[in-house]
């Protein structure tokens, strides 16, 4: 029998595990789905509008939030961001949620000791157990009353049982033209971000290929 050549070796590694991973089989959950309500996936769950998902926090900034130049930290802010987020997200699903991904975010202006912080978010989104939450954060001067926005950020959260599994969720009906504005946008982000998963998935395995196939000719 005719020995293969390194490279022939690696690509038929490569399109051995595009198959046995990247196929359009099932994930396994999916046959363990549960519906937000308790009842099977079956039973589609009833849909609820944007609006109702709509919720709000403020802080106010004190030094512990701070840097050393009297600036909210970021990764504070992102907290405040996350715990907005996720109160959109148990109004539409009724269920326990957990964050999957923060899929972007803008810092537009820095936030200040002593301002006053406040979030609102909504659900752009809902697909079958995930949802795009989109967060929004405005600043206010204690003295003066005015406010700026401050920061922008979509997240990604995903709805499970007490134990873990996914459970579907309700449709998100948008009403108005922002909203349907958002409904839509939401979708080509999941679209931007399944792709660049499986370009991910796809250079690992021909990384691990690679390796594998240097291995044995060495």
């Amino acid at each position: 029998m005719a020995r293969l050549s390194p490279i022939r070796f690696v690509r038929r590694l490569v399109s051995f595990y595009k198959r046995a991973n990247l196929g359009t089989a099932a994930k396994p959950w999916r046959k363990h789905m549960t519906s937000s309500n308790g009842n099977s996936p079956e039973a589609s769950p009833a849909a609820r509008t944007v609006a109702s998902t709509q919720s709000e926090m403020t802080e106010i900034i004190l030094p512990n939030d701070t840097n050393t130049l009297g600036n909210l930290l970021g990764g504070r802010l992102m907290h405040f961001i996350d715990l907005t987020g996720a109160m959109a997200a148990y109004r539409h699903s009724r269920t326990n949620v957990v964050t999957a991904a923060m899929d972007h975010i803008d810092f537009i202006r820095p936030v200040h000791l002593g301002d006053l912080v406040t979030l609102r978010s909504s659900v752009n989104r809902a697909f079958t157990s995930s949802m795009e939450v989109g967060v929004k954060v405005w600043a206010e001067k204690t003295r003066t009353g005015s406010i700026v926005h401050v920061a922008s950020a979509y997240l990604v959260f995903v709805a499970i049982d007490n134990e873990g599994r996914r459970v579907r969720i309700p449709e998100a009906i948008p009403e108005t033209a922002d909203e349907q504005r958002r409904y839509e946008g939401a979708l080509r982000r999941r679209e931007n971000r399944e792709a660049e998963a499986a370009r991910r998935k796809e250079a690992k395995i021909a990384t691990d290929a690679e390796g594998l196939a240097t291995n044995l000719v060495g």
